[in-house]
């Protein structure tokens, strides 16, 4: 039995979070534009059939696969919004499913600090490598959610919403974890963007 946890379709990759991606990317690096898939599933092993079966519907490429102890994501991508589409669907045919049967969306943590210090900004600057910094007096927008996969969405939404600089988006293990920064205005429109993108998830309950 398996388990769709995550399935978030992004209609165009925003730059900054594009970007993000390639860091962490082994297989084919996004370009902003891209259309993009974003699917966990347990058990972890899973995952190998279902990329197999995207690769194989349509011209799609593999951004990323990631096998854990308890989890499997995987990250497709293509310039054409109906290839990325007929994979997935080709995916949850497979898994004899609807995109509305992933997990409910828990938003575990979602806050605004604003005015960040310098010595704060140091510290979140030296345990991110693959985003961009924080400056000090900048806010700040944080949010983690559980199933990890759906931080991604949220990202993104963001992104299009305010002029922002994403500093983290981790999208595997236990928890999804954001955190942007920006012009407090700014930030204030992008975590309402994010949260609001999450709220209009249809998902099992």
């Amino acid at each position: 039995m398996i388990e769709l946890r995550t399935y978030v379709f992004l209609d165009s990759l925003q730059p900054q979070l594009a970007s993000y991606m390639a860091t962490a990317s082994m297989g084919f690096l996004p370009v902003p534009g891209d259309s993009s898939l974003w699917i966990e599933v347990a058990p972890g092993m899973a995952v190998h059939r279902l990329s197999d079966i995207a690769l194989k519907a349509s011209n799609v490429r593999l951004g990323q696969q990631i096998v854990e102890r308890a989890y499997g994501s995987m990250v497709i991508h293509h310039r054409d919004q109906s290839d990325v589409l007929e994979a997935g669907q080709r995916i949850l045919d497979h898994l004899q499913t609807r995109e509305y049967d992933r997990q409910q969306c828990v938003v575990m943590w979602n806050e605004i600090i604003r005015g960040v210090t310098a010595d704060h900004a140091t510290l979140i600057n030296r345990d991110n490598r693959k985003g961009s910094m924080i400056l000090p007096g900048q806010s700040m927008f944080i949010m983690e959610t559980e199933p990890a996969g759906y931080i991604i969405y949220a990202a993104n939404e963001a992104e299009k919403a305010a002029d922002v600089t994403l500093v983290e988006a981790r999208a595997v293990g236990a928890y999804g974890r954001l955190l942007m920064c920006g012009k407090e205005a700014d930030i204030t429109e992008a975590a309402r963007a994010a949260n609001d993108a999450l709220q209009r998830l249809t998902c099992r309950s």
